[in-house]
């Protein structure tokens, strides 16, 4: 019996799977899946205390780690698509409410001015929250299977953030009409992390290195296609409570 519910599970390979792609899906959205965020364990993370619920076999600070599917990586290759800089408002841990966002403000808001720098060092708006200023770089990550995600980069790792950015716009190419700036997505970059340290303590950073240039079309094409998906508004981002209150010195 046992082999013959063998051969009929071996038959099930033989169907022709293609044929009927994404049949059961079709009313799935980008607002119905989650992007990963890929994310620094640090001292106090969940996934490294083996006593959390969120506890990840094998995580420790410093590794990177995908928030969907739990890998963890030493260091890992994107390619950058769309990037984003917006004012987060968040309420303090503890205080009444769903964990996410209390609002998202574009980087040209005028609502930093009503801030005020807390004793935590925290700019502090009138109603009590506070703001993070919040660099989003959606990348494609690189391997056997790509796939898309978020880096969120804020306080201290602002500085990389503007890194990065200055080695993707100081990219130069000749073209017919000249040299140009090729589009963010022309070029791999491979992201590690770093121990950083100030006056406040230490903590894990990202350390960011271009690699060579996207030669693969398949890439390329899937890397456009996401960059467009986000410029369109259509990729749906959800910040959450553990990366609002880090415990970082920073």
């Amino acid at each position: 019996m046992n082999q013959v519910a063998e051969k009929k599970e071996g038959a099930l390979a033989t169907f022709d799977m293609e044929a009927d792609a994404q049949q059961g899906a079709q009313n799935i959205s980008q607002e119905d899946l989650a992007l990963p965020f890929l994310k620094i364990l640090g001292q106090l993370s969940p996934e490294v205390n083996k006593r959390d619920g969120k506890y990840v076999e094998g995580a420790e600070p410093g590794k990177i780690i995908n928030t969907v599917t739990n890998e963890l990586f030493d260091k890992i290759s994107v390619v950058p698509c769309h990037y984003k800089r917006q004012y987060i408002e968040w309420q303090d841990r503890g205080t009444t409410g769903s964990g996410a966002p209390v609002a998202i403000h574009d980087a040209d808001s005028d609502i930093v001015s009503q801030t005020t720098r807390g004793k935590d060092y925290k700019d502090r708006l009138p109603n009590g929250n506070y703001l993070d200023n919040t660099a989003s770089h959606f990348v494609l990550t690189l391997g056997d299977n790509p796939s898309t995600a978020l880096i969120s980069m804020k306080s201290t790792q602002l500085k990389v953030s503007r890194k990065w950015n200055s080695l993707m716009m100081g990219l130069k190419i000749q073209g017919k009409n000249g040299l140009f700036t090729p589009p963010t997505y022309s070029h791999i970059y491979n992201l590690s992390t770093v121990q950083m340290s100030n006056d406040k303590g230490t903590w894990f950073g990202w350390e960011v290195e271009k690699d060579k240039a996207v030669t693969d079309k398949t890439i390329y094409d899937m890397a456009k296609s996401f960059a467009v998906s986000v410029g369109k508004g259509e990729v749906e981002t959800k910040h959450g409570t553990e990366e609002s209150n880090t415990k970082a010195p920073f």
